[in-house]
């Protein structure tokens, strides 16, 4: 029992050190790699450690099948673990570029999505008067009243529908949604069932091309145009908010988009309609909204990649526990006779850490460079808080690519430690004798 519970206490430990490594900034790991540089470079045994370990770097040639174990093992890990986080980091960046500080999104008052906001037409006009809404050179108010309705596409991969946001827009959305571009064919035209795509809807979904008709609603549409915005409306299709109101019965809008004078321009729109008694709305930057949006879908996608991460991460750490101990063991003669001749415990301790940190580095590095070439700039869809499809990349970044490394330089500490005290413990005599 006595033994059982001080084996579950070291394994406690490993596990917050290694948590604490994860956590570590790049200062404090600076810091770590500089002392021991240092002890190697500068104490007798840091330099009896760093000839052990050219020793069995020298060794690995003839224990490459059994050294890949954790090359690839680590790669593996560190691969899916990175485009886990990828994929989270960048549906997030793709919804925390959408919008800006000085355009204002009004919904229901309580609502937390459009789904669920309903704002009546009379509101518009007076919404129109506030003051902080920018205008037009002709003197017209920068507002976009619109609607959002969920279709069914077809994807373009695989042929299964999927849904789309459908979304109707007033005619000053062009000015009030600034990013956007028409990069082929024209805008639509208001009174006509004419749609224009956005480049990621056109990527993902079939029937997307200029001279291309859909069924939506029970009434035929044509695509007259393909429009560019670099964020989470690049998912969607556009048309004029009447025609789509008509088509689907619909007598209300369920957000209206607002150019503001600025950033103190939204925060007189924003005081002016919480003063009104006549608007029970709320107002927020589009850009918190999309971010909003997007927080439970990316904490889920962190989670579970994590969560994935640690157990592939503790099948790496047995696989590297196995190779290490092995190496020992084929290496006992080798190990015994350095002893012999003056090698202490410490250096031969740090001799087998060094090489297995080697080795789980070549795995970090593997595994960063296969996520970096297959996944960075991916493209992908997924059904975001409209219940329709948001497409958005993989984004690889350096940040991940650094945690990635720090994982796989932990699963070599812990897979290294055991069997790097086990040849240090190793008896001289009974080492010498095996054949």
């Amino acid at each position: 029992m006595k033994k059982f519970f001080s084996n579950a206490l070291v394994v406690l430990l490993l596990a917050i050190g290694l948590g604490a490594w994860i956590a570590l900034p790049w200062v404090g790991v600076l810091a770590v790699a500089v002392a021991i540089a240092l002890w190697l470079a500068f104490t007798r045994g840091g330099r009896l450690a760093l000839a052990a370990t050219r020793i069995g770097i020298a060794s690995l040639p003839q224990r490459w099948g059994a050294s890949s174990v954790i090359v690839v093992g680590i790669a593996g890990v560190v691969g899916v673990l990175v485009a886990m986080l990828a994929m989270g980091e960048g549906f997030q960046a793709t919804l925390d570029s959408t919008g800006d500080d000085t355009t204002a999104i009004v919904l229901r008052g309580g609502s937390q999505a459009e789904t669920n906001s309903v704002i009546t037409r009379d509101q518009v006009p007076l919404l129109g008067t506030l003051p902080g809404v920018a205008h037009d050179p002709q003197g017209r108010a920068l507002l976009s009243p619109e609607l959002s309705q969920v279709v069914n596409l077809v994807s373009r991969s695989d042929g299964t529908d999927v849904n789309a946001q459908f979304r109707g827009v007033g005619d000053m959305a062009w000015m009030v949604h600034d990013k956007v571009r028409i990069t082929q064919g024209r805008a639509f035209k208001p009174g006509l069932r004419e749609i224009v795509v956005g480049e990621g809807a056109r990527t993902q979904f079939r029937d997307m091309e200029v001279g291309k008709t859909l069924t939506l609603g029970n009434q035929t549409w044509a695509v007259v145009g393909v429009f560019a915005s670099g964020d989470a409306h690049d998912s969607e299709l556009w048309t004029d908010a009447q025609t789509l109101a008509t088509t689907y019965q619909r007598g209300a809008y369920q957000s209206i988009s607002v150019r503001t004078e600025g950033a103190p321009g939204f925060e007189r729109f924003k005081a002016a309609v919480a003063a009104d008694p006549r608007l029970k709305l709320d107002v927020e930057t589009t850009r918190d909204y999309y971010r909003k949006q997007g927080g439970g879908l990316n904490t889920l996608i962190s989670i579970l990649g994590k969560v994935i991460g640690t157990i592939m991460a503790i099948g790496a750490v047995f696989g590297a526990l196995n190779t290490m101990y092995a190496a020992v063991a084929t290496r006992a003669r080798e190990i015994a006779t350095m002893r012999a001749i003056g090698f202490r415990g410490l250096p031969v301790v740090t001799a087998v850490m060094l090489e297995t940190m080697l080795l789980a580095l070549l795995g970090g590095l593997l595994g960063c460079a296969v996520a970096w070439l297959v996944f960075n700039g991916y493209s992908v869809s997924t059904i975001g808080s409209n219940f329709s499809a948001v497409v958005f990349k993989f984004h690889v970044s350096p940040e991940l690519l650094w945690s990635g490394l720090k994982w796989a330089l932990g699963i070599g500490l812990v897979g290294g430690l055991f069997p790097a005290l086990r040849a240090a413990r190793l008896p001289i005599t009974t080492a010498l004798r095996e054949t």
